[in-house]
């Protein structure tokens, strides 16, 4: 699959997602109706390294990550303890060879904050982490009503947070 065809099928499949690109970086935000100036997000799709992101080698022809913000008790689940967070310019030491493609692991900068990645899915994979974007989105969705929960634009349009 490509960085697009991923968006595309997040966009389509879960509802209120806004996808905002900057920098070879597209974050998908729950924000139904751009209620907030972002929103709430829960997923990213990166195509090439950062500053301080040269982990996964993203400058690979053709690598790029999805990134997916966990519930932390799956993340545990997956990939026990949260690890500590790197100090500035580090990764997190979990022993997972960041580069490797296919497969699910934790974010090699965000894992403190339950983040895991997988880079260049296949299809069949993808599929396979799906739900994991699927929660995560449903826990944008909790974070969104309790953040626009005082907003009267945001109650009338969305409900409560109760």
């Amino acid at each position: 699959m490509t960085p697009e065809e991923i968006i595309q099928y997040i966009c389509n499949k879960l509802s209120g997602v806004v996808p905002k690109a900057s920098w070879g970086e597209t974050s998908l935000f729950y924000n139904p109706g751009r209620v907030l100036p972002n929103g709430v997000y829960f997923c990213t799709v990166k195509q090439n390294n950062g500053e301080n992101d040269k982990a996964s080698n993203l400058d690979r022809e053709g690598v790029f990550r999805v990134a997916i913000g966990l519930n932390p008790k799956t993340y545990v689940r997956l990939f026990g303890q949260k690890p500590a967070r790197p100090g500035k310019g580090n990764i997190v030491a979990t022993g997972h060879n960041f580069t490797k493609l296919n497969e699910l692991m934790p974010h090699p900068i965000y894992a403190w904050m339950f983040w895991a990645q997988i880079l260049s899915p296949s299809r069949d994979n993808f599929e396979n982490v799906f739900p994991l974007i699927e929660e995560a989105h449903h826990e944008a969705v909790k974070k969104f009503k309790k953040k626009t929960a005082n907003n009267s634009v945001a109650a009338e349009h969305f409900g409560s947070a109760d």
